[in-house]
């Protein structure tokens, strides 16, 4: 479980094909790589991934042909950034919002309208997800966890802060790029309930078993 609080902006090193999956080796430099450990989870733009191999500043993971194609993570290049958070601790304080590391799917940055330092940036999504997003409820874009603004058929919008552009990936997104998209765990929890799935719930007279 994550938070959507990005810890810091690394980047890719090297790409191996590893049929299916392929091979991720990210520089995360010394300190992350001295405190990981072989299957720690470290989530990157979002999606949680394991540590396989730890060199002197870098991870190595394997992303799966599942995770290549529902996220942005199968195209990724070298010396492209990735944002990274490692999981939230029992004991830690959660300052954005349960984040799991589980993709529902890309965006498309469609607008990026600057004013100042700040920044709105509208997304286009499948208009399944769209109905999982509220104004002022929460999504983590890329792994950022972020407050919606504005929500359309099928599209979002948000306002970035200078701090978020200046520690995430969301700095260098423009027009036409691709972001990995989360939506709240809670949405997709009340769309269950109010979906026509609970009819079987109810048929079942509420009993605890």
């Amino acid at each position: 479980m994550f938070t959507g609080l990005v810890e810091a902006r690394g980047s890719v090193i090297e790409l191996v094909d590893d049929p299916p999956g392929r091979r991720l080796k990210v520089e995360v430099g010394g300190l992350w790589a001295a405190e990981s450990s072989a299957g720690d989870s470290v989530a990157i733009n979002g999606c949680c991934l394991s540590v396989v191999e730890i060199g002197e500043s870098s991870l190595e993971f394997q992303a799966g042909p599942e995770t290549l194609a529902r996220t942005n993570l199968g195209q990724l290049t070298p010396g492209a950034p990735v944002n990274l958070e490692r999981p939230l601790l029992a004991t830690g304080r959660l300052g954005g919002h349960f984040v799991q590391g589980h993709i529902d799917s890309t965006a498309r940055v469609v607008d990026v309208t600057r004013d100042g330092e700040w920044v709105t940036m509208w997304f286009e999504v499948p208009a399944a997800l769209a109905v999982q997003l509220v104004p002022k409820g929460s999504v983590a874009v890329d792994g950022v966890s972020l407050t919606v603004v504005d929500v359309e058929a099928n599209r979002f919008s948000v306002a970035l802060i200078p701090h978020t552009l200046d520690l995430t990936t969301l700095g260098v997104r423009g027009a036409g790029g691709h972001v990995n998209i989360e939506t709240d765990v809670l949405a997709k929890y009340v769309q269950k309930l109010v979906s026509g799935d609970q009819a079987d719930q109810a048929d079942s007279g509420g009993h605890c078993s």
